[in-house]
């Protein structure tokens, strides 16, 4: 039996247990909505899931409401049926990524599977991780709380937005506007993952990012290879050229002035705990095929992914790709970067430094344009941090094991527009993998992940509750 503060937690997490099978039927009603917030042919779709939502959060008994913004609706609800003890924030998002190439998917994208092999069993959809399949976690969890308590134990309020995997671009505005009605005790957080083995982790580290598009364009039209080749500049060679100089091969490091200003390496006992946690290189690469960390010298793949700065080119275009051959020269090409910041480092400064680098090296006779996509700084969760003690202490009786805390190579600007526009901290808690494929091809999400997520988030929520007056 589990007990903790006068409340009996068995009888909902046996809830949880014998309802999994409708629980399932809900989230893939869920996924089966393609609310992918980047391409305007969805923009119908991600209202119907912002609705689906808001009807099933109505459902369980929360003041539920979709509300508008420039872009795609947020979906707010509110349960304030505990008078006392701390209040607690939501976020996730109903937004899903692009399912291109379609072609390499084993079933359709919006046509969840459960697949069941030698493998376990897991959830096949985009969105079944990356975060319908997080967010759902939260909902079934306070679904099986209010059946059997009647109540919450704390008081909980959501936001879920629909813009995450386009830029979110509207969120900031909207919490601020909204401040008093959303500030809380602490923020929860369930975009993120547990470690390898099933080990239960909250991040207490995450890049932030910048996003940029550059497209060079050199000549009117597309030219005749052999009639212009070397007399008329190339843009997808001269594109080339910029790029790669943006870093240096021998060092790894990227070389825009002022790059690394405020960079600090973190205490050598957090990296000796990740080297604790992933102790060679080939064994934190290998899973992906690879086995050598490419990026700076001196530092760990996990340390480069978790602690470092990075530049990464996400994609690039011009002329022709199709079947075939053709002998073009591109009028244009196009390229989209990104940049992975960490604490100390200024969002703006470093769009603006890729873009002067850009312009330095442009050649005669070619023009450049710039469009930005999304930028957000870095965010530490301190040791100390409201919950955070409680919160470990919950997921490890869950999970059989210690839960630990961890940093992040990703980026989720929600933690720090959370911090500036709320003025709070948050808890990154989630229950993906590292193998779940989000925004490639065959996203999944285990199904022992979104079971015991939901019985995780039962014994979060409690634990919280009883540790109000540190959270609050």
């Amino acid at each position: 039996m589990t007990i903790t503060n006068g409340r009996d937690l068995t009888p909902v997490l046996d809830r949880v247990d014998r309802t999994l099978e409708a629980s399932l039927e809900r989230l893939f009603a869920f996924l089966r909505i393609p609310s992918i917030s980047a391409q305007p042919a969805h923009a119908g779709d991600c209202r119907r899931a912002a609705e689906w939502l808001c009807a099933e959060l109505a459902g369980i008994g929360l003041d539920a409401s979709v509300r508008e913004t420039p872009g795609h609706p947020m979906v707010v609800a509110h349960d304030r049926g505990a008078a006392e003890g701390p209040h607690v924030l939501f976020y996730g998002h109903y937004d899903v990524q692009p399912v291109d190439p379609l072609d390499l998917w084993h079933s359709a994208p919006f046509e969840p599977q459960l697949v069941r092999d030698g493998e376990g069993a897991r959830i096949v959809a985009r969105g079944a991780s990356d975060d319908k399949g997080q967010v759902m976690t939260f909902v079934e969890a306070l679904r099986a709380l209010r059946a059997e308590c009647g109540t919450l134990p704390l008081r909980v309020s959501m936001v879920i937005e629909g813009e995450e995997e386009s830029g979110g671009a509207n969120l900031l505005p909207f919490l601020q506007a909204n401040r008093d009605e959303l500030h809380a005790d602490v923020a929860l957080i369930c975009d993120t993952g547990m470690l390898e083995g099933g080990v239960p982790a909250i991040t207490t580290a995450l890049r932030g990012m910048v996003g940029e598009e550059v497209v060079i364009r050199g000549a009117d039209r597309d030219l005749h290879s052999g009639i212009y080749g070397n007399a008329a500049r190339n843009p997808l060679e001269v594109l080339c050229r910029i790029l790669g100089a943006v870093r240096d091969p021998a060092t790894g490091r990227v070389l825009l002035p002022g790059f690394y200003d405020g960079v600090q390496d973190p205490p050598e006992a957090v990296r000796a705990q990740w080297r604790a946690i992933a102790p060679s290189d080939a064994g934190f690469l290998g899973p992906v095929g690879l086995s050598v960390p490419a990026g700076e010298q001196g530092y760990s793949a996990v340390e480069q992914t978790w602690c470092r700065p990075t530049f990464e080119i996400n994609g690039i275009s011009g002329g022709y790709a199709g079947d075939g051959f053709k002998t073009v020269l591109p009028a244009e090409a196009s390229a989209k970067i990104s940049f992975r910041l960490v604490s100390g480092q200024d969002p703006a400064r470093i769009r603006d430094a890729f873009r002067a680098h850009v312009r330095a090296m442009l050649p005669a006779d070619c023009t450049v344009r710039f469009t930005p996509h999304g930028g957000s700084r870095a965010s530490v969760v301190p040791a100390d941090g409201p919950g955070l003690r409680a919160a470990l202490a919950a997921l490890g009786a869950e999970w059989g094991r210690p839960a630990v805390t961890v940093g992040s190579g990703g980026s989720i600007p929600v933690v720090s527009e959370v911090r500036q526009a709320l003025d709070m901290d948050s808890l990154l808690i989630g229950f993906a993998r590292d193998d779940d494929r989000i925004h490639s091809p065959n996203e999944k999400y285990d199904l022992t992940s979104f079971h015991r997520g939901i019985r995780s988030w039962v014994r979060v929520l409690d634990a919280l509750a009883r540790d109000g007056a540190r959270a609050g």
